[in-house]
């Protein structure tokens, strides 16, 4: 059997991942050319919406052998609205390959994608691609990511450089140079301008670290054989000692070869998880760390095998939910296309057609072995907006379409607010909507338009009054009468607080249920703006009734007609949600996210260094001003910040945002 390599390409946008496993699936002799995302011919970005978009927007797995290895290769989104990606290609990989530019530095991106290999223990690779840029400057590229990510830094793979021009690239593991002819390459003996012999110091120096033979083989002043190289390599890699350094061109391919040699060679195979060894003889353990859901060919879940083997036919257990299913067809995936696999071992991947229970983080268990193994990390989504139906009596067309997206999205959400009667469709920014808006137009054939969502208001009193509510109807019979006084007045409560203190029977005991009732549901409608109240004591203290024509509903009418008349002369007032926001940001830019809080008429309660150079900034906002906070926050940080909120409390509005919102009540009606 092949030895197994699982690998993720992580990174900014545009920097090349795309474009990167292109040029490896076409070196490894699995394409006959590389397809460009220019032309939407891309094996990774098979989505409509990609080739639309001419970005990636989901993970994609390509499995293909190269030179006796199995190697999963997931490449994942670069844009931040599609973070997701790049959880389910970490979770599933056991190394990372960072792809960097060599024209333009290290971006936000590589940052937060570094680092989170970096808190999962992934092993780490560092591509500096676009070789071929006459802009190139791998010196200068090396440097800023010494600088940007620290000194385990080891170059690999580096360019020849002569008079300034890229001639070949020399690999430091057998000390040879190459020269290339498209992706194909020949030993040459190339004179450069005087670097490489400082990187063979760096390289030789960290190899040498990893192991207390070699480092004493290094100060002897011992040559490194290429043995000794590799299991240095292999060692620092697997350890988090060493992160290795390639340059290249994903576009023309040159020294993607020297790049997947040592994969093959230097990577680490699968290994334990949560104390699940990766035995293919043990029971069943298995990870589902993404999901597609298309109305034409069905569900289909990917698995990483941690322990023991998947096969057709075989029955397993759903950890979260105890539920029992049997495995239809497994398959490898190379973008679209799909290979039948007679089974998956441990530390494989395959993807499963039709599961019923399955969604992406579960553990799938032998029975009898119930375990689980860490999920998927989802981003929380952020950005919210409320969804419609373009056409009336769509709204089941809408939410089951939503909720199919979700089967593949998790980090999409779709949920009804009962109080603002509206859905709440959440996601990480507008990027990520309009997609989500526009798969379900592709493939659910049911539009939708998202609008601004309602902020949830309240409405309360400012003074105490005193009013009569009396009602009386004849009309041949029986009539109606119900007579109250009730003294309104402030509290501190989120519901009404009601009392009585009636004396000499004026108003029977037996109807003043039916008095807080009436006053209950008058409450639920504001005289401002038709917001629910709070903060009202209600007490009756005299009234009058009529032994033949007094019942329950007309006192209850009564106590209405007494709120509605009294409400309006006690100072009502508007009140808005606050919430409590915790938003983490780069030092450099602590200033401008104050600024932008203040602007959104936030208290700023304090500021903590968190290490790395960031800080943490607590404040607390209102909530009608965080709508468009997430797109404000990513373009101040770069997209390096995140923030959380929590509801706080009510506060009074400000005059003119209480005038605003009472216009727009009145527009609605």
């Amino acid at each position: 059997m092949s030895v197994v390599k699982n690998v993720t390409l992580v990174g900014h946008a545009s920097k090349g991942k795309t474009t990167l496993s292109e040029a490896m699936l076409n070196v490894a002799g699995v394409t006959e050319r590389m397809g460009k995302i220019a032309d939407g011919n891309t094996v990774s970005d098979c989505d409509s919406e990609e080739k639309k978009r001419g970005v990636s927007i989901t993970s994609s797995v390509l499995s293909f052998n190269y030179s006796g290895a199995k190697i999963n290769l997931i490449d994942t989104p670069g844009l931040f609205d599609f973070a997701l990606g790049i959880s389910e290609g970490l979770r599933a990989a056991d190394t990372a390959i960072l792809v960097t530019s060599s024209r333009s530095g290290v971006a936000a991106g590589d940052e937060k994608a570094f680092k989170a290999a970096t808190k999962m223990n992934k092993s780490r690779i560092i591509v500096t691609t676009k070789m071929d840029d006459e802009r190139a400057d791998f010196h200068k590229a090396f440097n800023g990511l010494v600088d940007e990510f620290g000194s385990t830094l080891c170059p690999v793979v580096v360019p020849v450089v002569s008079g300034g021009k890229i001639i070949g690239y020399h690999n430091l593991i057998d000390d040879k140079s190459y020269s290339y002819n498209g992706v194909h390459k020949k030993e040459d003996d190339l004179s450069d301008d005087g670097m490489i012999d400082e990187l063979r110091e760096v390289f030789n120096e960290a190899v040498a670290g990893t192991d207390d033979e070699l480092m004493e083989k290094y100060f002897e002043g011992e040559e490194l054989t290429k043995a000794d190289k590799i299991k240095g390599l292999t060692l620092g890699l697997a350890e988090g000692t060493i992160v290795p350094v390639f340059a290249l061109s994903g576009l023309t391919g040159v020294g993607v070869d020297l790049l997947l040699d040592f994969i093959k060679d230097c990577a680490p195979a699968p290994k334990a998880e949560n104390d699940v060894e990766c035995d293919a003889a043990g029971p069943l353990a298995a990870v589902c760390f993404k999901t597609l859901a298309d109305p034409f060919i069905g569900k289909l879940n990917f698995f990483k095998v941690v322990r023991g083997k998947l096969s057709q036919g075989m029955s397993v257990v759903n950890a979260r939910t105890g539920d029992e299913e049997r495995l239809g067809k497994l398959v490898s995936t190379l973008g679209s296309k799909q290979t039948d696999l007679k089974e998956c071992v441990a530390g494989d991947i395959c993807a499963i057609a039709k599961l019923s229970t399955f969604k992406t983080g579960d553990t799938m268990c032998a029975q009898g072995n119930v375990l689980t193994l860490d999920p998927v990390d989802i981003p929380n989504a952020t950005y919210s907006m409320a969804i419609t139906a373009e056409k009336k009596g769509e709204e089941e067309k809408v939410a089951n379409a939503a909720n199919r997206i979700i089967e593949e999205d998790p980090s999409i959400t779709f949920v009804n607010n009962t109080e603002t009667r509206q859905t709440i469709l959440s996601g990480l920014g507008e990027q990520h909507l309009d997609v989500c808006l526009s798969k379900m137009k592709e493939r659910y054939k049911v539009s939708a338009n998202l609008v601004q969502p309602r902020v949830a208001y309240r409405e309360t009193i400012t003074k105490k009054v005193e009013v009569q509510g009396r009602h009386k109807k004849q009309s041949g019979g029986h009539g109606q009468f119900g007579d109250v006084w009730i003294e309104f007045e402030p509290c501190d409560s989120d519901e009404l607080i009601f009392g009585e203190r009636v004396v000499g029977g004026s108003v029977p005991k037996n109807f003043f249920p039916a008095v807080e009732k009436g006053l209950r549901e008058a409450m639920e409608k504001g005289v401002l703006a038709g917001y629910p109240m709070v903060g009202v004591k209600a007490t009756l203290f005299d009234g009058s009734y009529h032994p033949v024509d007094s019942s329950e509903m007309a006192f209850k009418t009564a106590a209405s007609i007494a709120f509605k008349n009294g409400i309006p002369n006690a100072g009502p007032a508007l009140l808005e949600p606050i919430v409590t926001l915790n938003a983490v940001c780069n030092d450099e830019v602590m200033g401008d996210i104050m600024g932008d809080i203040n602007k959104r008429r936030g208290r700023v309660l304090g500021m903590t260094p968190i290490g790395d150079g960031m800080q943490e900034i607590v404040a607390e906002v209102p909530q009608g001003e965080m709508t468009t906070f997430s797109i404000a926050m990513r373009q101040i940080t770069q997209g390096r910040g995140s923030f959380t909120t929590e509801f706080a409390r009510y506060e009074r509005c400000p005059e003119q945002i209480t005038q605003k919102v009472i216009e727009d009540s009145q527009k609605e009606e």
